[in-house]
């Protein structure tokens, strides 16, 4: 085929034609995107990419053995050759999914199972001419081609990778034309030619563009995934730090963080707001006498009494020792009533049976004015509070 190439100065000037061998043009391009695929591997290193450069080198390869020889039984077996070239580079771009996923696994009974089409493609044309090898090597070429084709279409729909989509319909479209060559008595000449061979360059283009926009969107699609657990891990360190690890209240540092935040929220919208102290009866004699494990498992029952009496709206704070604090969204008297009826609660609960005998509740109200300067002056107030109402409760 020759490929028509004017250049014309002027009008006086005619154009003269230049030969260009279509081969050799195919193989330039299908060598150059392998070339694309190694640098890209050298910054990616993922195995996929490799698989991809294998396909495209095979494809490259099968284009350059398909010379003319003065032999016409070598020329047969070359041809044969570069079918099979086809038919593996398609099942390369198979393994390339795999091996997206996860490592694909290659087994001695693959290259068995290939063993046999070998034989023939190679073998075969000596005898039979490449009568033997151009229909069955296209409808191959466009089996593996359509499988491969698929497997990216798959692909591109669990992982939504568009790059995957063009190159699974350009693999699918490439099958097809191989396909139609099938159908042929033989390779198409002429305008056909000419119009198969650009038909071919664009794919073999468009198909390397897919597989480089699916190459980074797959970093992209890694990044996101680093930073969700970066995110995540980074959430589950701030948990950590502001949650009490024996109790699974929130701590004084949150507390201190919450504070300034809870006023302005509450200021704004007209909400009173209210401190509860509270404090566990006879824990100190407790721990004394029976333990820190029995202390321990007091402060884990009282804190999972707090947290499941205690609206979503409020904060259990484990203040220090034996001592709790709650953060009420209601008034003085309102949090007075609560206070009263936790203890109550408390006390006819189940888990107290279980506890050593005098564990109660002391608690102590101040409602926080809008104008407070010091928070910590309120607590100390509750504080007082609490130590009242234990001296009167004993």
């Amino acid at each position: 085929m020759t490929v028509l190439v004017a250049l014309q100065d002027a009008p006086s000037i005619v154009s003269s034609p230049t030969a260009i061998n279509p081969r050799l043009l195919a193989s330039t391009e299908t060598t150059v995107i392998a070339g694309l695929l190694l640098l890209l591997y050298a910054y990616r290193r993922r195995q996929y990419i490799l698989w991809w450069m294998w396909g495209w080198v095979l494809l490259s390869a099968a284009t350059v053995v398909t010379i003319p020889t003065f032999s016409p039984q070598l020329s047969a077996m070359l041809f044969g050759f570069a079918q099979l070239l086809r038919i593996v580079a398609g099942l390369l771009f198979v393994v390339a999914v795999d091996a997206y996923r996860q490592r694909p696994t290659i087994k001695r009974g693959h290259g068995l199972l290939l063993l046999p089409i070998a034989i023939w493609f190679t073998l075969a044309p000596a005898g039979l001419d490449t009568f033997a090898v151009f229909a069955p090597g296209y409808v191959l070429i466009a089996a593996t081609m359509a499988a491969a084709g698929i497997a990216h279409l798959m692909l591109a729909r669990q992982r939504r990778l568009f790059g995957a989509s063009v190159v699974g319909v350009l693999l699918l479209a490439l099958a097809i034309l191989n396909a139609w060559f099938a159908t042929l008595p033989g390779l198409p000449t002429g305008d056909t030619a000419s119009v198969a061979l650009l038909i071919r360059l664009v794919i073999y283009l468009l198909t390397a563009l897919g597989m480089q926009l699916m190459t980074f969107e797959d970093m992209t699609y890694e990044l996101q995934h680093t930073n969700r657990r970066l995110a995540t891990a980074q959430d589950d360190l701030r948990q950590m730090v502001v949650t009490d690890a024996l109790t699974g209240t929130r701590n004084r540092r949150f507390f201190n963080e919450v504070i300034g935040r809870e006023r302005q929220r509450h200021r704004r919208y007209s909400i009173p707001l209210s401190i509860v102290f509270i404090d566990i009866d006879r824990f100190k004699a407790i721990n004394d006498t029976l333990g820190h494990d029995v202390g321990d498992q007091v402060l884990r029952e009282v804190a999972a009494f707090l947290l499941k009496n205690i609206r979503e709206a409020d904060y259990v704070f484990r203040w220090g020792g034996d001592e709790f604090l709650v953060l009420m969204s209601c008034g003085e008297e309102e949090a007075q009533r609560r206070a009263l009826a936790l203890q109550q609660a408390f006390d006819k609960s189940p888990p107290v049976a279980d506890l050593p005998t005098g564990v109660a509740l002391s608690v102590g109200c101040v409602e926080v004015p809008a104008n407070a300067e010091d928070i910590m002056e309120l607590v100390q107030t509750a504080d007082e509070r609490m130590y009242n109402d234990k001296k009167r409760r004993r």
